[in-house]
């Protein structure tokens, strides 16, 4: 599957998130959102996005926007992953990956030479009415929530 275009529609989805919530795609309704997929707690470049987005956090929620990131690892993982950096964001579970599929972000991957399956960083602003209003393919994390934020700003 491709990656979700601008104007696409939400697709639905339901994913458990860090302190024992859940997400449903329907509850984003109504106010803008800011969706990203990462590929793991705790490494490098995902820790940095994750504090760069926290940074940020309180102007996103002066527009009103909800910033949620996703990867493959567990409830338990992000909760501890929050706790270790003090993040001020909810991480949704997709341990199955269907999330990823949903937006097109669980694609193949190389690594010296292997292949494998995995999470294309990438980022997606979702309208108040459900539209994809700008993507982010083959996120590169510096700069990468300010802009993120200007985005949020226009809409």
């Amino acid at each position: 599957m491709s990656v979700l275009e601008e104007g696409s529609t939400l697709p639905p989805f339901s994913i458990e998130t860090d302190g024992g919530g859940q997400i449903v795609a329907e509850d984003l309704l109504g106010s803008p959102a800011v969706i990203y997929f990462y590929p793991k707690d705790n490494t490098p470049g995902c820790t940095k996005e994750a504090i760069a987005f926290t940074e940020k956090a309180e102007e996103f929620a002066k527009l009103d926007v909800r910033v949620i990131g996703i990867s493959p690892d567990s409830p338990a993982k992000h909760d501890k992953f929050i706790a270790k950096y003090e993040l001020n964001l909810t991480l949704g579970a997709d341990p199955e990956h269907e999330v990823a599929e949903a937006f097109g972000v669980w694609v193949e991957k190389s690594m010296y030479g292997r292949k494998y399956m995995g999470v294309e960083r990438s980022t997606f602003l979702v309208d108040a009415t459900g539209k994809i209003a700008k993507v982010w393919p083959k996120v590169k994390v510096a700069g990468h929530a300010e802009e993120v934020l200007e985005a949020a700003s226009q809409l």
